[in-house]
């Protein structure tokens, strides 16, 4: 955000952003039925094998949850939810004893230890300590298990506060891995190289099924059954997510807000993008165009405070905001009423939706969160213009409303079905899930954005007031977010366990979604929601445009 000099807050700061990088390209999709329906038929025909091969009586446990494993990761286990939860439930209840059996090798526990925990089975990490020696550390001896390995650092990222066995166990699977890539052979190879940049338990799971199906067809042990499904079903999938896509884009253009307001980012295509990154399953096509117009929206609003208003303007636009009406147009600075007018039409547009399905309630909990967003803005505008440097403390109580994450999960929740006024006023409330995913979001993003931030000759503020306060340099300072963002992802590992949490399972994993679009987005400190081409274009490719063969 722009830092000027106290005797200039009517100064406009000017941000240039690079424009959109898909012109009219999604808008101009065609969509082919006849390919839709044949799909279709095919997956609901292969849907009845892959159920068989699951619910097999004689099956053993150990394949069975290497079959629930693959599904998982090729992205086709929303089929057999309820299959899959009944298998762990049951398999959990064994209380297999890992520590005896020698058929429990690394790879396994490691694999059923990562299973019940992402299904919220909250098995003990001591099943580890066999392959430790006195002191906590993990024996030199399994060192040459690449594949062992490899299931331990996965299982490693499901952990919760004070389990210091993980914590040794992802430093010691993390250091080995790295020295063993070079003697490794593919496809384990290239499974190691991709998990050590980006861990499957903090990865966005359409892209986590896009690269594991290209993987999968290499290994020797394969199910082509499997590998064909998996293709047609992402493709399926792809086509209906390109047609919402569509429709967004279409909306978006016609708006023609960036066109009015050139200051801004126009970033409609990489709003979807989080949107299916949140929930891409087909019973969440309402929700991802609700959540995908409304981050868009969020966004010029975001630019507007950062980018461009002066202290009086935003000062107006803030209690128009509060006061939600279309008589206060009137108050606005000229350049601000199209965009008051077209955030109040479209809360109008999500009531008549919701009403439909009588939940009107559910948009009173998104304005609520965007009269208090717009609340922190203005706070945050008033230190950037001015130039000044608050407390840290202050700043990150601020800064996790800024995040826009306390406002975009309700907007979320808005276009799913299941979600009851309960949820809502859970939400209101900051649960403790709620406000890790807000302090991830704040804090990466800080780290992400600082270089360009820095760029604009704008002020960090996050960075640099934590610098200013600890006497500590600025790579010491993102060091330290990073830190206080692992933590906050312990949090949420222990918060989807159960019993802790009593919310469904399905309103839990979009708030654990967000974190995971969160770590894709500013990886490596990269802003890639302001730069997609760095970060976002190769992934938005695999998730829009190309199909696989099949």
């Amino acid at each position: 955000m722009a830092a000027l000099n106290s005797n200039s807050f009517n100064h406009r700061p000017e941000s240039k952003f690079p424009p959109s990088l898909w012109g009219d390209h999604f808008i101009n999709h065609v969509s082919d039925s006849k390919v839709v329906e044949k799909y279709s038929k095919t997956v609901e025909v292969m849907k009845s094998d892959v159920r068989n091969l699951l619910t097999a009586p004689q099956t053993k446990m150990i394949d069975t949850m290497n079959l629930i494993d693959t599904l998982e990761r090729l992205g086709v286990s929303y089929h057999f939810e309820n299959d899959i939860e009944e298998k762990l439930q049951q398999y959990f209840h064994l209380n297999t004893n890992y520590h005896d059996d020698e058929a429990y090798d690394l790879y396994t526990v490691a694999l059923h230890f990562r299973l019940f925990r992402q299904h919220g089975h909250p098995i003990s990490s001591e099943i580890f300590s066999k392959w430790t020696d006195g002191n906590g550390k993990f024996n030199e001896s399994i060192k040459s298990d690449a594949k062992g390995m490899l299931s331990l650092y996965e299982a490693s990222y499901l952990r919760t506060r004070g389990e210091t066995i993980l914590d040794e166990a992802l430093a010691f699977t993390t250091a080995t891995l790295k020295s063993m890539v070079p003697n490794l052979r593919s496809p384990l190879k290239k499974n190691v190289e991709l998990a050590l940049v980006q861990p499957l338990h903090f990865g966005i799971p359409r892209l986590e099924a896009h690269s594991y199906i290209t993987m999968y067809e290499e290994e020797e042990l394969r199910n082509e059954t499997l590998i064909k499904f998996a293709k047609i079903d992402y493709n399926l999938l792809q086509m209906l997510h390109r047609e919402e896509l569509q429709q967004v884009s279409r909306w978006w253009k016609e708006l023609g807000l960036i066109s009015k307001l050139p200051y801004a980012r126009d970033r409609i295509v990489e709003c979807f993008f989080w949107a299916v990154a949140l929930h891409y399953e087909p019973q969440y096509s309402l929700a991802r165009v609700f959540f995908a117009k409304s981050a868009a929206m969020i966004s010029v609003i975001d630019d507007t405070y950062d980018a461009y208003g002066t202290i009086e303007e935003l000062e107006v636009f803030t209690e128009a905001i509060q006061r939600w009406d279309f008589g206060e147009l009137s108050r606005l600075p000229d350049y601000m009423r199209p965009l008051y007018k077209a955030i109040l039409e479209l809360y109008m547009q999500f009531e008549d939706e919701l009403a439909k399905e009588g939940r009107s309630y559910a948009s009173f909990y998104a304005i609520e969160g965007l009269k208090e967003l717009v609340r922190c803005y203005f706070k945050e505008a008033k230190w950037f213009i001015k130039g000044n440097l608050p407390p840290f403390e202050e700043y990150l109580k601020l800064g996790v409303i800024t995040s826009t994450v306390c406002y975009l999960v309700p907007s979320c929740f808005m276009g799913i079905g299941s979600a009851r006024k309960e949820d809502f006023e859970w939400l209101s409330k900051k649960p403790k899930i709620l406000v890790a995913a807000c302090t991830i979001g704040r804090l990466v993003d800080d780290v992400g954005s600082y270089e360009g931030e820095m760029e604009r000759g704008q002020l960090a503020i996050g960075v640099e007031s934590y610098v200013k306060e600890n006497g500590v340099t600025k790579e010491e300072a993102m060091a330290k977010f990073m830190e206080l963002a692992m933590n906050a992802w312990k949090d949420t590992n222990k918060e989807m366990l159960r019993p802790s949490c009593y919310k469904s399972r399905d309103l839990l994993t979009v708030i654990l979604n967000f974190e995971r679009l969160v770590d894709v987005t500013y990886k490596d400190k990269e802003d890639g929601y302001t730069h997609p081409e760095k970060v976002l274009k190769p992934l938005i490719i695999d998730m829009f445009v190309d199909a696989f063969e099949v």
